[in-house]
């Protein structure tokens, strides 16, 4: 499995559905598994801004990954997002090898960089106030899964996400083959 991670708005999602279809991987999309299954009350609270609980979130990539048949290469964008989810992540792959992480990419970007293509992309959940409320969780929960996957011997690799969708994606898919 592939992780692609980065704050909202660094095109995880661009970039992780051009790298699937061009090299054969499948896709899952917290977000996109998320508003697919998620309650009405789970809902309001991420219209507010709010993510879900780590074992929200787990239960959904459990039952996402429990579907996939071994062997399958896919590529997870936008989880894990916490630490407890990394450590929930780290323990189903040491009992299923669907759960094995082969590459942790990074998208980096700055805050505004990635606000002015939030606004832009014209979704129900993308305000001012949500945005925001989502940067400092962020900041508060994903970012330090970067030194953690390092300290447990997971490489990451940084990927200037400010750039062109082509650059960007160059970058990545280099990374991926020479790893």
């Amino acid at each position: 499995m592939i992780l692609l991670m980065g704050i909202q708005g660094s095109g995880k999602g661009t970039q992780a559905a051009l790298v699937a279809m061009a090299h054969g991987y499948e896709l899952l999309t917290l977000g996109d598994l998320i508003r697919a299954q998620a309650t009405d009350e789970q809902r309001q609270r991420m219209l507010a801004g709010e993510l879900l609980s780590d074992d929200e979130a787990a239960a959904i990539i459990k039952g996402a990954v429990a579907n996939m048949p071994e062997g399958t290469q896919y590529i997870m964008d936008g989880f894990p997002r916490s630490i407890p989810q990394a450590e929930w992540l780290l323990s189903q792959a040491a009992a299923d090898p669907r759960f094995h992480i082969d590459h942790v990419i990074h998208l980096t970007a700055t805050r505004a960089a990635v606000k002015a293509r939030l606004l832009n992309r014209g979704r129900a959940d993308d305000n001012e106030s949500s945005i925001e409320k989502r940067f400092d969780e962020y900041e508060r929960a994903t970012d330090p899964l970067f030194a953690w996957f390092e300290d447990h011997g997971i490489k990451v690799t940084d990927v200037d996400a400010e750039r062109s969708v082509e650059a960007v994606n160059v970058d990545l898919v280099n990374n991926i083959n020479n790893k």
